[in-house]
């Protein structure tokens, strides 16, 4: 159980429960530069790479991410991180055989992540042999994962114990921003090379989250930066919302931007992040998300005003953060003997 997994984790695939699913394939497809496949029943799929899932989309009204899935390199890396997780007294789920053909993996397994989130870890990823028909000419993922995760949370410190527990995230680093105002701390975590998989931003010293959706944006790396202008023009021309104009990162020097989802959340298209080397890497504050650019865009005294009524509306619904895994110490249960792991 204590045996290291930093660098043998990789954001896999995600998983968004929607209903407006024609929307989504020309944000996904069109604008975007996806390849799509369209399987019929309320379920759709978008690739990358060769990998058969990167995004699976099933029909449904949460208009949010449902899930995160986690490739781990190897059964003994997957069988350590499920140990962790039982060890803490918290319930996994082995996925059907359905589930795992969906995502494009041989073997998975759901428990409870933070803000509902489920989280998935699985193995054995799906290698597709069908040509990829993309606008894009190709996405960075392999030893990096997918991308990344951005999440609003009130509790920060818990969510950076939960992933830290789980996966042996470490902190790549903060930034402070303030926006018409509000002063936010953002912290950045790895679990291999990418400069961050997850991100949690926070209001400093307001327990609100001013995002209705569980994740702010996520985020996927253009294999050029033609790839992003093009992609950025498309969203324009085809009439998606954009959040941010380009702009660079003053952390990861990654040079984006920021679109709005058919779901309300936002896509980040980045290219040309910087790649930790663990030898020499340590975590510092910038000040300001942007060295330049990321400039909002069609931002108006309505989307303040709904943005306030979300923060003020989360102060009565607590946060999940799965305690057992963000804060609580590991405790022994019978489910977690050798002899009864396997469901």
């Amino acid at each position: 159980m204590n045996a290291p997994v930093f660098g043998s984790v990789h954001l896999g695939y995600v998983v968004v429960e929607t209903d407006r699913f024609a929307d989504w394939r020309r944000f996904g497809a069109d604008a975007i530069g996806m390849h799509h496949d369209d399987l019929g029943g309320g379920l759709m799929r978008f690739r990358l790479d060769d990998r058969e899932c990167r995004f699976l989309l099933r029909r449904g009204p949460a208009e949010d991410v449902v899930a995160t899935g986690w490739h781990v390199d190897d059964h003994a890396t997957f069988e350590r991180i499920e140990a962790r997780v039982r060890a803490h007294g918290v319930p996994l789920t082995e996925g059907t055989a359905e589930e795992a053909a969906l995502r494009g993996v041989e073997r998975l397994l759901r428990f409870p992540g933070p803000k509902g989130i489920a989280q998935e870890i699985c193995v054995a990823p799906v290698r597709s042999a069908e040509p990829l028909r993309m606008r894009a000419s190709g996405f960075v993922t392999g030893a990096s994962g997918l991308g990344h995760v951005a999440i609003t949370s009130t509790k920060p410190d818990r969510l950076h114990a939960y992933f830290r527990t789980v996966f042996d995230a470490r902190l790549t680093g903060f930034i402070d921003e303030t926006i018409s105002g509000v002063k936010l701390k953002i912290r950045f975590l790895r679990v291999n090379e990418r400069h961050h998989s997850i991100a949690i931003a926070a209001v400093r010293g307001l327990p609100v989250d001013p995002v209705r959706t569980r994740v702010q944006h996520l985020n996927i790396q253009a294999a050029t930066l033609d790839d992003v202008a093009r992609s950025y023009q498309r969203v324009h021309e085809l009439g998606f919302d954009m959040a941010l104009s380009v702009g660079q990162h003053t952390n990861d020097k990654e040079l984006s931007y920021y679109a709005r989802t058919p779901s309300g959340f936002e896509w980040e298209v980045g290219w040309n992040p910087v790649v930790i080397d663990e030898s020499t890497w340590r975590p510092s504050t910038h000040q300001g998300i942007s060295v330049w650019g990321h400039t909002p865009v069609g931002q108006t005294i309505i989307t303040k005003l709904d943005q306030f009524r979300t923060g003020a509306r989360s102060l009565t619904r607590p946060e999940n953060t799965v305690p057992a895994l963000s804060g609580s110490s590991p405790r022994r249960s019978r489910s977690s003997s050798p002899s009864t792991r396997r469901r």
